[in-house]
């Protein structure tokens, strides 16, 4: 009896782990960089490998997650964080198997988020850890008071840069930023818009090295994406590029780095199920 219940409960935990979602959040340390873009790439490329994923734009009220899609949300963040509707009201499906929740854009109102509108996000949130494979976060460039909660509970931070100075510099500080404020989640890099490999290697290796040199931080290059001009073409029809253009260059090279990704998440069983996002999150707003 007692070896059945022991494995009765090594079951249950095991369901416990697999019932929860993996949290990313998707960073830059400036705009214009490609990263909401990528992020709903992303989200496409794991629902290709037979993932169900959550896309939440967390960038209040300068939102472009649905733009860039092409699919109006009728309820954003602003209806949730006013009581006006729930979070599950917010999920819209872009397909099958990949949903996400809007941000709202051009509000002419700054949303200082009290702890009721976190309770009630935690609630809601807790709810979707486990609806879903994959929960992303397209963070705002920058950081809120209540953006610096979800980066600091993330398991994986996901850092968009590009070959420019001040892209590579704005990607240090955000990422010194968050190390300072005590986060423990892995960092993993990209660089887009490279002209070239070698420009990219480049990028990324500087990144990496500085992180280890005045952070002391070990980061993984996940990869490099090039300039490509079927990202433009995905931006003016309202698509996502791995979509519409699968056989691009940038659709290609991409599909190589969330291969990479998970080949890494395979490799590490660290995700503990009593210590999950929620109670990360719990722990860090409260």
């Amino acid at each position: 009896m007692k070896d059945q219940a022991e494995k009765l409960r090594l079951k249950m935990t095991d369901i416990a782990k697999k019932s929860q979602a993996k949290t990313i959040a998707v960073v830059s340390g400036k705009g214009g960089v490609g990263k909401s873009n990528i992020s709903i790439n992303i989200a496409m490329l794991l629902n290709k490998k037979g993932n169900k994923v959550l896309l939440f734009d967390f960038d209040i009220g300068m939102g472009n997650v649905n733009i860039l899609l092409g699919k109006p949300s009728r309820l954003t963040l602003s209806e949730f964080l006013h009581e006006e509707a729930t979070l599950k009201d917010l999920i819209n499906d872009i397909n099958e198997g990949v949903s996400y929740i809007a941000a709202g854009n051009g509000l002419n109102e700054t949303i200082d988020i009290d702890e009721r509108m976190l309770t009630r996000l935690l609630e809601g949130l807790k709810d979707l850890q486990h609806q879903y494979d994959y929960i992303i976060f397209d963070m705002g460039a920058g950081a809120t008071s209540a953006s610096l909660k979800v980066l600091l509970a993330v398991e994986d931070i996901i850092v968009i840069t590009t070959p420019e100075p001040t892209a590579i510099t704005d990607a240090y500080s955000m990422m010194k930023f968050i190390c300072l404020e005590g986060a423990t989640g892995n960092f993993f890099l990209i660089c887009n818009r490279a002209d070239n490999e070698k420009q990219g290697r480049e990028t990324l290796e500087r990144l990496k090295q500085t992180a280890l040199k005045f952070l002391h931080k070990e980061v993984a290059s996940l990869g490099i994406l090039p300039e490509d001009s079927h990202v433009r073409k995905a931006v003016i029809n309202q698509t996502a590029f791995s979509v519409s253009y699968p056989k691009s260059s940038i659709s290609i090279k991409l599909e190589n780095l969330v291969r990479l990704y998970l080949d890494e998440q395979n490799m590490d069983d660290s995700n503990k199920a009593e210590d999950s996002f929620i109670h990360r999150l719990r722990r860090f707003f409260f």
